[in-house]
C-alpha cells in the first residue's frame, strides 16, 4: 500500500503546473514590433520582393558586415542549435581573409529573426517563447489560444478568413506535405515541421507587404496580392503553403481597450 501511495504521490509531482493566462499589451508593444521589423529591413537594403516572382539569393547573409545583425538574432533564442560557435569560426575566418565561405548559411536564422522582433518590442517569453523553429512557437500560440481565447496575445485564423493587419503574423508550410489550415498542426502532436512565418508591416490597397529574416538569405520585404477589401488572393501553384494568420491582439485587449474580437 505504501508503495502504491508514493507512486501516485511521484506521479503528481510529475504533473505540470497549470499554465498562467498571458498578459495584456499596451498597443506599443505591437507598434514596436512593426517598427523594429522595418528598421530591420531598411538595415539589409530594403529589398522588395513580388510573392511568386523568380530570385536568387541576395548573398547578404554571408557579408561579414551583416554578421553582428544574424548575431543578434540567434541570441534571442534559448538554444541556436550551435549556430554561434560554427558561425563565429566563420567570420574570424572571413575576417581573417582565409575563407568564410558560407556565413549564416546553416541552420536557418528566420525563426530566430521573428524572436529577435518579439523580443526587442518587449513581448515576454510567456506570451511568445523565442525558438529556433517556427513551429514551436506557433503550438505556444495555438495552445495559448485554445486554453485562453479572452486573452491569448495572437489569435488564429485561416490566412483567408480574415484581413492581414500590421503586426500579424503569417505562416506557410513548407513541408513535402503541407497542411493548408491551423487546425491541421493539432495531429503533428509537436512534431516538427518545416514553416516560415512573416511579420504583416504595411496593408494597402491591393496588397500586404510584410517582412521575415532569411528571405533569400536576407531580411526581406514581400508583397502578397489582396483583395480590395483586404482578403489574401491565393497562392500561384508550386509556392509555399500559407497555413495561419495569426492575428495580432497586444494594445487590443482589456485594460487597453474593449474586448477583441476578429471583427473589431
Amino acid at each position: 500500500m505504501r508503495s502504491i501511495l508514493l507512486l501516485l504521490l511521484l506521479g503528481a509531482c510529475a504533473v505540470a503546473p497549470p499554465r498562467a493566462a498571458p498578459l495584456p499589451y499596451p498597443p506599443a508593444a505591437r507598434e514596436r514590433m512593426v517598427r523594429i521589423a522595418l528598421g530591420e529591413w531598411a538595415e539589409w537594403g530594403s529589398v522588395v520582393v513580388e510573392v511568386g516572382a523568380p530570385g536568387t539569393s541576395s548573398g547578404a547573409e554571408s557579408d561579414p558586415s551583416n554578421f553582428p545583425r544574424v548575431l543578434a538574432y540567434w541570441r534571442a533564442v534559448p538554444r541556436d542549435e550551435g549556430a554561434i560557435e560554427r558561425n563565429r569560426a566563420l567570420y574570424a575566418e572571413a575576417i581573417g581573409g582565409v575563407g568564410g565561405q558560407g556565413l549564416w548559411r546553416e541552420p536557418y536564422w528566420s525563426a530566430a529573426f521573428i524572436s529577435f522582433i518579439l523580443a526587442a518590442a518587449g513581448v515576454d517569453r510567456q506570451e511568445f517563447p523565442p525558438s529556433a523553429a517556427h513551429s514551436d512557437y506557433v503550438d505556444a500560440l495555438i495552445r495559448d489560444a485554445l486554453a485562453f481565447p479572452a486573452s491569448a496575445p495572437f489569435l488564429p485564423s485561416g490566412p483567408f478568413e480574415a484581413a492581414p493587419r500590421p503586426g500579424d503574423l503569417l505562416c506557410a508550410d513548407r513541408g513535402a506535405v503541407p497542411i493548408s489550415d491551423w487546425r491541421q498542426r493539432a495531429a503533428d502532436a509537436g512534431r516538427f515541421r518545416p514553416m516560415h512565418c512573416d511579420i504583416v508591416v504595411r496593408v494597402g490597397a491591393g496588397v500586404v507587404e510584410v517582412v521575415g529574416g532569411n528571405v533569400r538569405d536576407s531580411v526581406t520585404m514581400t508583397r502578397f496580392p489582396a483583395d480590395a477589401a483586404g482578403y489574401l488572393l491565393p497562392r500561384p501553384a508550386g509556392e509555399p503553403v500559407l497555413f495561419a494568420l495569426f492575428q495580432n491582439r497586444l494594445g487590443r485587449l482589456p485594460p487597453w481597450s474593449p474586448p477583441w474580437s476578429p471583427l473589431s
